[in-house]
């Protein structure tokens, strides 16, 4: 799952009139505008680009349109048009999205359904034009296999992450808790949400999804941690009705319910619960490092409140990631357009989101770990030497995750996994929002859901 997440947070200044174009909006859904497939050398090839920071992120919006007039400097042939849906990727709009002819021309993709963009061609194959991104060997290797089938390669990875808790260190000073001795376990979790929750009205021990495919996700964050399976083996039926899924429904009903720690409100889709934490009353949540990145950027969080420590008692972290991919109906012009582009943006060290100086200059939390797609190869040691170089808050808040992630098994998203988590979705909410919730029953109804996904799914 994105993120940004998914969810990127890394306007436009465009040629007079140009604006977020039809391009951007159907009709021409590769932006070809122009650079159709007669275009010859040297003439205008259009293309448009997703993620683009939303308004209420000003200064990360001008920076991408200042990166955008750079780019167009560099690339005068090419026309940028940027759409700024938020997050980058829903999975409600993302498949009648792009069986519309509506997709951007470099759009992003969720590391659950590369397979199926993929299988179903609708990504480009951008083998013969992958020498636009200048460092690709220095992406690691296991993201790269991700994005490639049968020797072709079809995206370009662009996040690689794995989940933490995320804490609110000044709601855990004020309720005499050590910011600096993070929860370690649930138990510690459930004590510390208690401890929060009591300071007053409004106050939110530890915040839970529910809805929108991410109360699904984080469900298999926690079954992963405790060390079950989300399905069998052979990827044919579910495996979560079992002791760890049963732990994780039991654990939220008892924070929810007897603890009181929760708060009455459900978080419903991604948005809803990082406005929360951004709002300065909640005191932990499961999450990557860059939920701080968006709670500071989107949401005004202030990103000295914010730690990350190791998943609690981790026997796996589930680990995602991102990609961004071509348009099959991109013309090749567009196509080495919109590669230069994601190299320039997303791949260059002082450029897009690794100018971590700019970053530092507009107050974004720079600092803040990342499992970066480069790992330890060259182009990964000088962009931690860069972040490292421009932090803009204390990177100790952070070292518990860095040394839990490197201890933590990575263990990757399900099959067909958007379709599970808005199976089990439901067993979230349910536990969430009533008191007589049958956690057996929403189990066994979940599994025999799930395995009807997963046979459809052959």
């Amino acid at each position: 799952m994105s993120r940004s997440g998914y969810r990127r947070t890394v306007g436009l200044i465009l040629m007079a009139g140009l604006g977020v174009s039809a391009a951007a909006c159907g009709g021409d859904p590769a932006g070809t505008g122009g650079g159709g497939q007669g275009a010859q050398a040297g003439a205008k090839v259009s293309i448009t680009v997703a993620c683009q920071p939303a308004k209420t992120a000003p200064e990360n919006r001008k920076a991408w349109d200042d990166d955008v007039a750079e780019f167009q400097k560099a690339h005068p042939n090419v026309v940028v048009a940027s759409t700024d849906q938020q997050p980058c990727f829903d999975p409600k709009t993302f498949g009648p999205k792009l069986a519309g002819g509506q997709m951007e021309t470099v759009f992003v993709v969720p590391v659950t359904n590369y397979n199926e963009v993929i299988g179903k061609r609708q990504a480009l194959d951008i083998t013969p034009y992958i020498g636009e991104i200048k460092n690709w060997n220095d992406l690691r290797q296991d993201v790269r296999d991700l994005v490639t089938k049968d020797g072709k390669v079809y995206g370009v990875p662009n996040v690689h992450y794995s989940v933490g808790l995320v804490y609110n260190r000044k709601l855990f000073t004020q309720a005499g808790l050590d910011p600096d001795n993070p929860p370690k376990t649930w138990a510690e979790v459930r004590e510390a949400a208690k401890k929060i929750a009591a300071l007053g009205p409004g106050h939110v021990g530890y915040g839970e999804y529910s809805g929108g495919n991410t109360g699904g996700w984080h469900f298999t964050m926690q079954v992963y941690g405790r060390g079950g399976e989300m399905v069998t083996p052979d990827g044919k039926k579910a495996a979560f009705n079992s002791p760890e899924g049963k732990a994780v429904l039991q654990n939220l009903y008892d924070m929810r319910w007897t603890d009181n720690s929760m708060g009455a409100k459900l978080y419903n889709g991604w948005e809803a619960l990082m406005l929360a934490m951004g709002g300065g009353k909640v005191g932990m949540m499961l999450g990557a490092p860059d939920v701080v990145t968006d709670v500071v950027q989107k949401f005004n969080g202030n990103y000295a409140d914010y730690g990350i420590t190791g998943f609690p008692e981790a026997k796996a972290s589930l680990s995602g990631g991102e990609a961004y991919f071509i348009n099959p109906k991109a013309t090749p012009e567009q196509a080495k357009a919109g590669l230069q582009w994601i190299d320039f943006q997303f791949n260059t060290v002082g450029k897009g989101r690794f100018n971590f100086a700019r970053g530092k200059q507009i107050g974004n939390p720079v600092g803040i770990p990342d499992n970066d797609v480069y790992g330890d190869s060259p182009t990964g040691k000088a962009i931690q030497e860069a972040r490292q170089a421009n932090a803009a808050l204390p990177v100790s808040n952070y070292q518990p995750y860095v040394d839990a992630s490197a201890t933590i098994p990575p263990k990757m998203e399900p099959p067909y996994a958007q379709e599970l988590y808005a199976v089990l979705d439901v067993a979230m909410s349910a536990v969430l929002s009533r008191r007589d919730a049958d956690i057996d029953k929403l189990l066994a109804d979940a599994e025999a859901k799930a395995n009807a996904v997963l046979a459809s799914k052959g």
